[in-house]
């Protein structure tokens, strides 16, 4: 049915807004797209495996353009390239060549497709192994030893004692650094981790451990075996040499420690 614009300007406003278009540039973005339609509403509402390819690629360029809307663009994109395997490979220009997506979303595009590629690629490395002290020297001690404030980080593992991530836990002094057993667990618990390493540097350079280095390691094997988690040593890094607790029996054990 054709509709005259002039003389029927609510009717034409009324079924705009019904198709969620926006009259004032003609596009269509996803907040004007009915609740029951927007792509994200459905990703939160039912997940990301129950939405369509066409819907992701829709939450990323976030807007159609004049007579489109998020999803019909995203479809056409898909349509053009035959499938998500060979959007995948597209150069920025070849995206920007299609109507409606221009070079801002053609970064947006490759950004995600990128930042997929990249989680990937780590799963896919072998995550590097701590079986001795000096494995967890040789990963830290490069960017620890001319600190010249102390660290302390601790190294996260899994069951098979491989390294998950680590992590700085604080930031201290010329010669002291204050760590709280909260601030580490917490961190190997949103990584999933099955024990964990401490390390911090002396600035010194020299790496014999003080009376506060091992009181605070006490603290924390005992906060570690209430959790679960073991704390399997506690290194400490000096100019190119590293002191072991555990190598020099004073890590203890959590027996130990509450005596």
């Amino acid at each position: 049915m054709f509709i005259n614009m002039v003389d029927q300007p609510a009717a034409v406003l009324a079924i705009s807004r019904r198709r969620g278009v926006t009259m004032s540039n003609g596009k269509r973005g996803i907040l004007q797209m009915p609740p029951g339609e927007r792509p994200t509403e459905r990703f939160l509402e039912f997940g990301p495996e129950a939405i369509s390819t066409a819907e992701l690629l829709a939450i990323i360029i976030r807007c159609g353009r004049r007579g489109e809307s998020a999803v019909d663009v995203a479809s056409r994109v898909l349509s053009y390239f035959g499938s998500a395997r060979r959007l995948a490979t597209a150069s920025v220009a070849e995206l920007s060549n299609i109507p409606g997506i221009g070079s801002v979303r053609s970064v947006q595009i490759q950004a995600a497709i990128e930042l997929g590629r990249r989680v990937l690629l780590s799963e896919s490395e072998s995550r590097p192994a701590a079986a001795n002290p000096g494995d967890v020297a040789d990963l830290l001690m490069p960017g620890m030893r001319y600190l010249e404030k102390e660290e302390f980080r601790a190294v996260f593992l899994d069951t098979r004692n491989r390294v998950i991530d680590t992590a700085t836990i604080s930031v201290g002094t010329l010669n002291s650094s204050i760590v709280h057993p909260r601030e580490v667990f917490r961190a190997a618990i949103k990584v999933g981790s099955a024990a964990v390493i401490l390390v911090h540097n002396h600035p010194s350079g020299d790496p014999a451990p003080s009376p506060e280095d091992l009181a605070i390691t006490k603290r924390l094997v005992r906060a570690g075996s209430m959790l679960g988690i073991e704390v399997l040593d506690h290194i400490i890094i000096g100019d190119n040499v590293y002191v072991s607790l555990r190598e020099k029996g004073l890590l203890g054990s959590p027996q130990q420690q509450e005596r």
